[in-house]
């Protein structure tokens, strides 16, 4: 029933914008704007039966004016950390709205409240699953140019994609950070978090040796289990023979009792030494991309090649 329900918010938010877009277009331009992509990936992994796999994303946002606007986002999957269906298995039609929010820009920064994303820019392929979400708020501010402060507290009680929209209980997330381009080369960040039942403290510093080429570094305390996280990586792009492919990779060691600041990141495997290579790109002429990615940690192995569209 909740699935059903889900997928039924979504379509109606759909109609919606197809519908008032008309009349509300001479008043204000792009009142309705959309957002769909579509993905289809082969996963295999060393500890499971190899796989094909599917993923739509859908995003829907109706602007009121040039503060406020109103943003949703429907996608498959079944679980927090993934948004990907499987092919041929009794669950492979999974769909469900997994955010509703409101938000308002202003010159200094941007306020977000509802069922809002688990990031507030930049996506990290170390931090909460970017497909996830969380209800409360959060609160960009700048405080001088090129830094600023952002602020979130709300509750992380269901990580079913079809209770997204429930009403949850008990405030559990909590997060203040703050972030800085300190120069062409340097920018960092420093924040303290609650995450159900874990408090952390993160820091992170990027090196921009080139602008195509970010070294970064980034760990993470949890403080009340003395656990720790470490992640040490590479955003780079390179040409063979004028074609661009772009590549992520980092090493990573989380502690056993990390808790869900690391069991909730994305396509979680395991704690552990860990290590991840991704290669990608564009094929021009099907205005495709494709991807390929490889994965280690402990004694498993997975290897995860795909193509996505985006409309």
């Amino acid at each position: 029933m909740l699935k059903r329900l889900s997928a039924i918010t979504g379509f109606a938010l759909y109609l919606m914008g197809l519908t008032i877009k008309p009349l509300m277009a001479a008043a204000i331009p792009d009142f309705y704007q959309q957002k769909l992509d579509m993905q289809v990936r082969y996963d295999h992994r060393s500890d499971q039966t190899e796989r094909s796999q599917y993923r739509l994303r859908f995003y829907p946002r109706l602007n009121f004016d040039s503060q406020w606007s109103l943003h949703s986002f429907v996608v498959t999957g079944n679980g927090f950390s993934s948004s990907h269906n499987t092919f041929g298995s009794d669950n492979n039609d999974k769909i469900a709205v997994r955010r509703l929010y409101m938000r308002r820009t202003y010159s200094k920064g941007k306020t977000e409240f509802g069922v809002i994303p688990t990031y507030k820019g930049r996506v990290s392929a170390t931090g909460l699953a970017k497909d996830g979400w969380f209800q409360g708020l959060r609160h960009v501010h700048q405080i001088q140019p090129d830094h600023q402060l952002e602020l979130v507290v709300g509750a992380l009680d269901a990580t079913d994609p079809a209770r997204a929209l429930a009403v949850h209980g008990d405030i559990n997330l909590f997060e203040l950070e703050y972030s800085a381009t300190l120069n062409h080369l340097f920018s960092i960040e420093a924040g303290v978090e609650h995450i159900t039942n874990g408090n952390y403290l993160r820091g992170e510093i990027r090196y921009h040796q080139q602008p195509e080429q970010v070294w970064f570094a980034e760990i993470v305390r949890r403080v009340d289990q003395a656990e720790n996280k470490l992640v040490l990586g590479l955003e780079s792009t390179f040409l063979i023979q004028q074609y661009p492919i772009a590549f992520y990779g980092y090493y990573a060691y989380v502690s056993t009792e990390f808790g869900e600041r690391a069991t909730l990141t994305e396509d979680y495997l395991g704690t552990g030494h860990a290590g991840s290579l991704e290669f990608s790109g564009n094929i021009f002429a099907a205005r495709l991309d494709w991807f390929a990615r490889i994965d280690m940690v402990k004694n498993t192995r997975r290897l995860l090649v795909g193509i996505k569209r985006s409309f």
